[in-house]
């Protein structure tokens, strides 16, 4: 009987993310980084070479180079979003799996057919969201779907900032229209439109409505935005996104029996361990100077960083497809087109003039 060896990962691009999962990379049990392609052969000599790769890395000096190598299983692709339809396609139809930066796509037209290909192929395809692999997003889970210690989900708060230098504002490729142009929204708004739909087990809102007052750059790439959700039974959410306010990382779920509070959902205020606060059935004392059941603050451990736990994830369900015949995962597509669709309403709702926009059929 065959043994599982690691899975062979490729890094198609040398994108400043790229370091990380790199890293995430090494650190995961069962993957290992095989290849690197980057447009220029010296830049993705260089990239190797400063990030700690093996010996044994296959360099190349081009996309389509990486595709055809025989010994990659997987592709992370960290390219601009305005480049994820074309090469993301590429990769599926040479039958790599993908790990996929966020946003997925520049809208969800583009990811249904990135979709199809996989599904054509038969290759994993993960969006690189990493705080949802962290063993404390589990936790929240368990949380938010306890009926006696939360009760019903009534509302979502989520946000997500952070303040841009000058260079950043006028140079970074998530402020540039060809390259990054959904900016703060499919970036920052992303993580925060991800919390929200967790929140509410990823059930699609039926209105999406941007707040008024969005900022946009001279070459129409939203900087800062805002939104609200609603579902049919009344629940609601808001989100906040953007590269102009404090470092700011929020969730807060307010259920009938109890609130959820994350301050760093993201990236942790630490890499090994993770804390969120709970309350239940909250009230005041007898003279209202103080609270009863004040929120308690958990802490969770975690033995390895929350990218590193992705990168595990991903590589254990190629693992399943190719030394198992196991079927693709249909979960991780399915919330990246949840979370897609949500930015595209987002977006649409600024480009109408703040309109109220529904999911509904979408």
């Amino acid at each position: 009987m065959a043994t599982d060896t690691p899975i062979r990962i490729g890094v198609m691009g040398c994108a400043e993310i790229a370091r990380k999962v790199s890293r995430a990379i090494h650190l995961a049990p069962n993957a290992t980084i095989a290849a690197v392609a980057s447009r220029s052969l010296e830049k993705a000599k260089s990239f190797a070479s400063s990030n700690g790769y093996p010996e044994s890395t296959k360099i190349h000096g081009s996309y389509e180079s990486i595709l055809e190598d025989p010994e990659v299983d997987a592709l992370y692709v960290p390219l601009p979003t305005s480049l994820h339809v074309e090469w993301a396609i590429r990769a599926a139809e040479k039958g790599k799996h993908i790990l996929l930066e966020k946003p997925v796509a520049m809208n969800v037209a583009e990811f249904d057919k990135i979709v199809a290909a996989c599904e054509a192929n038969g290759v994993q395809i993960m969006d690189g969201t990493m705080w949802v692999h962290n063993p404390r997003t589990a936790k929240l889970k368990e949380f938010l779907s306890d009926s006696d210690r939360f009760g019903q989900l009534k509302t979502v708060q989520s946000c997500f900032s952070f303040a841009g230098d000058e260079d950043f504002l006028k140079n970074d490729i998530r402020v540039k229209p060809g390259l990054d142009g959904l900016g703060a929204l499919g970036d920052a708004g992303w993580y925060a439109i991800r919390a929200t739909l967790l929140a509410n087990n990823f059930e699609l809102p039926n209105t999406v409505t941007a707040f008024p007052g969005a900022v946009l750059n001279e070459a129409g790439v939203i900087l800062s935005c805002g939104a609200s959700l609603t579902w049919e039974d009344g629940r609601t959410a808001t989100i906040y996104c953007s590269f102009l306010a404090n470092l700011t990382m929020e969730i807060t779920a307010i259920g009938t029996n109890g609130t959820l509070r994350v301050h760093d959902f993201i990236i942790p205020f630490q890499e090994t361990q993770a804390s969120f606060t709970t309350s239940t059935k909250a009230w005041f004392n007898e003279l209202v100077t103080a609270w009863v059941n004040p929120p308690s603050e958990h802490t969770v451990k975690t033995e390895l960083p929350q990218e590193a736990c992705m990168v595990r994830e991903f590589a254990r369900l190629v693992g399943e497809i190719k030394n198992k015949g196991a079927k693709p995962d249909g979960f991780w597509p399915s919330i990246s087109r949840k979370t897609q669709l949500v930015v595209d309403a987002v977006k649409e709702s600024v480009d109408k003039n703040y309109e109220q926009i529904s999911l509904s059929g979408r």
